[in-house]
């Protein structure tokens, strides 16, 4: 038998949401029915939605525009960290080791997933570049497949479209500190390995 109609638009809003399957869609409206607080939760979405914009100077999500990031007089607008979304700037934000600005992609290259460059705020980036100032840009994209092909197609965009480009970093890769080689994804050895470093001073010295 068919769910009712309400339930399934419900199933189906749920399964629009990035990694929601029908399965995970199914288990989260039957759980929302059954949540006496689910009014509040349809209260705060509608909240959100209604009280945050995109920040006009580098595309994060902000209760005010621009954003209290871009406003702040004490950050160092010549640099500029490129994150994919507005949650790698929360976690950079909580390292408290960033003192500059960010640019928001608002997501990142994935052909497969219907996900092209144009979708990407590249060209906001090259115009906030165009009007000067920016000394470095860092590209500090997911670690990943999809990360690396956005960060690299970033680097091609700035460098065709900026003359002279500022520099173009990335963010350092290798061990973290802590972990245990067995469980490390093969491309952090990667670059753990091409980033290797001496110990002590060079033999003959």
């Amino acid at each position: 038998m068919p769910y009712p109609e309400p339930l399934e638009a419900l199933i189906s809003a749920f399964e629009r949401y990035p990694g929601i399957g029908r399965r995970s869609a199914e288990r989260l409206s039957f759980h929302a029915l059954r949540d006496r607080e689910a009014r509040g939760l349809a209260q705060a979405i509608e909240h959100a939605v209604r009280n945050t914009k995109r920040c006009s100077v580098c595309a994060n999500i902000a209760e005010c525009d621009p954003c209290r990031i871009c406003a702040d007089p004490g950050r160092d607008p010549a640099l500029i960290a490129v994150v994919e979304e507005p949650r790698h700037v929360e976690a950079m934000e909580r390292s408290g080791a960033f003192a500059g600005r960010y640019h928001v992609l608002m997501g990142a290259w994935n052909a497969a997933d219907g996900t092209d460059p144009e979708h990407l705020t590249i060209a906001a980036l090259i115009e906030r570049l165009r009007d000067g100032g920016v000394r470095e840009v860092i590209l500090a994209t997911d670690p990943d497949a999809e990360g690396e092909a956005t960060g690299l197609l970033v680097a091609e965009a700035i460098e065709s479209a900026i003359h002279p480009a500022p520099l173009i970093t990335r963010l350092a890769r290798g061990v973290p500190a802590g972990s245990s080689l067995e469980y490390l994804h093969r491309g952090i050895l990667e670059d753990a390995l091409e980033g290797r470093r001496p110990i002590g001073p060079p033999r003959g010295h």
